[in-house]
């Protein structure tokens, strides 16, 4: 995760946009505050989903990202 506070950290899930897919099961994510790494290992994710994300771990992927 990125340095300072969490975007991701407070009691609701945050939707973001999965803009790149890392080792690890973990991916970039676009979030309010920047770019922030998350961890895709509950879910399967393409780079351009949109997935709501609860203390830095992807729960459901609310949207597709156009292939």
């Amino acid at each position: 995760m990125s340095e300072g506070s969490c975007v991701t950290c407070g009691d609701v899930a945050v939707p973001v946009r999965v803009a790149a897919l890392l080792p690890g099961a973990m991916a970039r994510a676009e979030t309010c505050a920047g770019t922030e790494e998350i961890s895709v290992a509950l879910v399967d994710v393409r780079v351009g989903d949109t997935v709501l994300v609860h203390a830095g771990e992807a729960i459901a992927v609310v949207g597709r990202g156009v292939s």
